[in-house]
């Protein structure tokens, strides 16, 4: 009986450890195939496009774990760093970051109010407001690019591409995000009730938990880091770029999914969903070092979508 027991636990701690695993053997693979895969140009350049999907997928994983989901990031993340760069060319660098974060957190906390707070399905509100953001961003910008007649501020597009200690200024941000939020999660009442919220309204409610307060601020850190991430991509392309941001929203959900997180609720952890960033992101870097035509990426990148998808529902019946 104990050995059983013992044998148990090792397959649920193995069970727990599948998004690693896949990524390690996913790089290993990628590695074989192709030697450049492991050149420290394009392991700095993995890292640098991981860091800002990472922000976003944080994010999300609070309103996953909540019950909810934003389909609205990618363009949240356009309108920050576009009002960012509009901000900081008139009134500085830090006011802009401000602007940019504030503006995100606005877009998380309009979702998060009329979702909680008017019951309107998540999918139907963040889409809604996934295509007027975009068009806000638009309508703002004109459609063209926001960096100003001679750039933004030289200190800001140095922090998209200056290192500290061998690494990329953008790569520590989602790295100490993750050490302060996960504290958060998992260590505080705070982090507890979004876990009791997203694994049942019901019972959260019964227990004393205000539970639409808990939601609307799920949306609430998500609009923000989509925000930051906003912020970053702009100090990555030296400008607000309107279009910036498409199809994040899929590929943070898939990140986190791919992580372990269920689309149900109550389940999902943060460095987790960081691991499966990096599986889409290396996914794709292993599929233009092979010179896999850009239509098949799309393919594949669909597929390991629906694949994930498809886990979390075993997962969930099992």
């Amino acid at each position: 009986m104990k050995h059983t027991s013992t044998l148990a636990a090792w397959r649920g701690r193995l069970a727990g450890q599948i998004p690693l695993i896949s990524l390690i053997a996913l790089c290993i693979l990628t590695a074989l195939l192709t030697p450049r895969f492991l050149s420290p140009l394009n392991l700095t350049n993995i890292l640098v496009q991981s860091s800002i999907m990472a922000v976003i997928a944080i994010g999300m994983t609070f309103v996953i774990v909540g019950g909810g989901f934003d389909l609205s990031v990618g363009s949240t993340a356009a309108l920050a760093g576009c009002v960012a760069s509009m901000v900081m060319l008139q009134t500085g660098i830090t006011a802009g970051v401000v602007a940019g974060i504030m503006a995100g957190g606005a877009v998380g906390l309009v979702n998060g109010l009329v979702i909680a707070f008017l019951d309107v399905n998540p999918f139907i509100t963040t889409l809604g407001t996934m295509v007027l953001v975009r068009g806000v961003v638009f309508l703002i910008t004109g459609g063209a690019p926001v960096s100003g007649e001679y750039g933004l501020p030289g200190a800001f597009v140095a922090f998209g591409s200056e290192r500290f200690l061998g690494i990329h200024l953008l790569v520590w941000v989602p790295a100490l995000l993750l050490a302060i939020l996960s504290f958060v999660m998992y260590a505080t009442p705070y982090g507890r009730r979004v876990y009791a919220t997203g694994g049942g309204r019901e019972a959260a409610y019964l227990s004393g938990i205000p539970v639409r307060r808990v939601i609307a601020s799920t949306y609430v850190w998500c609009g923000a880091l989509a925000g930051l991430a906003g912020v970053m991509l702009a100090a990555r392309l030296q400008s607000g770029q309107p279009t910036a941001g498409e199809f994040y929203e899929l590929t943070a959900i898939a990140a986190v999914v791919l992580g372990g997180a269920s689309l149900h609720g109550g389940e999902g952890s943060l460095y987790k969903s960081v691991i499966g960033v990096f599986i889409m992101i290396v996914l794709g870097n292993a599929l233009n070092l092979l010179n896999v035509d850009s239509y098949w990426q799309r393919v594949a990148v669909g597929i390991v979508i629906v694949a994930a998808a498809a886990a979390e529902r075993l997962r969930s019946r099992s």
